[in-house]
């Protein structure tokens, strides 16, 4: 196998937050040493630049780029929607991606059958709700709206615990890594965002039952402090949103480990009454321990803006070095992948994004994006600029 020298750059150590001299090198898709005075058959020049493990995206819509309206668009227009999308985000150095919904089990076939590029694709499929959650599309004229109508994103609808898990046996017979839940309203709709939607019995049932179903994690949606409490004490594995925690939520994510996932890109970039709520609770969250991983929540921002996500965390409260670990090494621990990808270090995957510039700063992150290596192979080069 070719040995590839990346030689002369500096290194962020995802670990330690740390940044140092060194060489690295590819072979077979894996890094395969880290250190000084290393050797390969082909070699690139990344003196000046700072390599970063391929970011991770946890909370990410691939499949909605694409107007959704129910009587509007044909329903191809959402799976094309996809692949300007992914060639985007991995443009922008993220390699993995964990879809909060909208995607179907078609999307990881095309990816490994290279039809088109892309970060590797973890699913959810479809958002499971209680009857009125905003999973549920319902209108008091027509009924049952749902855009997909879809034998492949299967009814997300329950009530009741025997429900839930039929929910979840739902969405892993079709495909799903990840189960995927709102349990409070939306921000974006307008309502319902201190509600809680779910009974303790149904979301104990749902993080039972997919940890039953090959241990896959539970991922929830939760805006206000009650519903995000009630799924932490659950054994949800993450947090998404979180932007009303207050102490008594974020002490229940700190004793059960559950990550948090903030997607400040829905308050920071348009700020409004929402967007100090949304720091201080991941003020309060990180003060506490708890975990964080980024995810963006694209494209309620345009996928081009995907890398702000990490400014907003180090603005928020980690800094620059703890953002960048949220977006690698903490997202790939969260996602179940640090035995693999998330840091620089032998044995891993050779996903790399090589940044112009030394320095930690992440305001700028998008514009000093080099060269991204997926698995080992040269994605994007110098001159590619996202555009979706």
């Amino acid at each position: 196998m070719t040995r590839e020298l990346l030689r002369g750059g500096a290194v962020f150590d995802a670990a330690t937050g740390e940044v140092r001299r060194a060489d690295v090198v590819l072979e077979g898709g894996r890094i395969a040493a880290v250190g000084s005075g290393l050797d390969g058959d082909t070699s690139v020049d990344c003196s000046g630049g700072l390599l970063l493990p391929g970011f991770i995206d946890c909370h990410v819509h691939v499949a909605l780029g694409a107007p959704q309206t129910p009587r509007g668009l044909p329903r191809s227009t959402r799976p094309l929607s996809m692949v300007p999308a992914l060639r985007t985000l991995l443009d922008l150095g993220i390699t993995t991606v964990r879809d909060a919904w909208g995607a179907d089990a078609g999307l990881p076939v095309a990816l490994a059958e290279g039809w088109f590029p892309g970060p590797e694709v973890l699913l959810s499929l479809r958002q499971v709700c209680t009857t009125g959650g905003i999973g549920d599309h319902w209108s008091p004229r027509y009924g049952p709206m749902d855009f997909f109508a879809d034998p492949s994103m299967p009814d997300p609808v329950f009530d009741g615990p025997d429900a839930a898990r039929a929910v979840v046996r739902r969405m892993v017979r079709a495909g799903a890594d990840w189960i995927k839940v709102t349990a409070s309203g939306s921000v974006a709709q307008g309502r319902g965002v201190h509600d809680t939607q779910l009974t303790e019995a149904e979301m104990r049932a749902l993080v039972d039952e997919a940890e039953r179903q090959g241990g896959r994690g539970v991922m929830v949606h939760a805006h206000g402090a009650r519903a995000a409490e009630l799924a932490a004490r659950a054994g949800a594995r993450s947090i998404e949103h979180g932007t009303f925690l207050d102490d008594a939520a974020v002490t229940a994510l700190a004793e059960a480990g559950s990550w948090l996932v903030p997607t400040l890109s829905t308050s920071q970039a348009d700020p409004g009454e929402t967007a100090e709520p949304h720091r201080a609770a991941v003020r309060r969250a990180f003060a506490a321990g708890v975990p964080i991983a980024m995810g963006t929540d694209a494209p309620v921002r345009p996928y081009a803006e995907a890398l702000r996500e990490i400014h907003y965390l180090a603005e928020a409260a980690l800094g620059p070095a703890g953002a960048l670990r949220a977006a690698t090494l903490e997202s790939a621990r969260l996602l179940g992948l640090a035995d693999d990808r998330g840091e620089i270090a032998p044995g891993k995957r050779a996903d790399l994004v090589l940044l112009t510039g030394a320095e930690l700063a992440t305001e700028h992150l998008a514009e000093r994006v080099h060269t991204v290596w997926q698995a080992g192979r040269v994605v994007r080069a110098d001159g590619g600029r996202p555009t979706g």
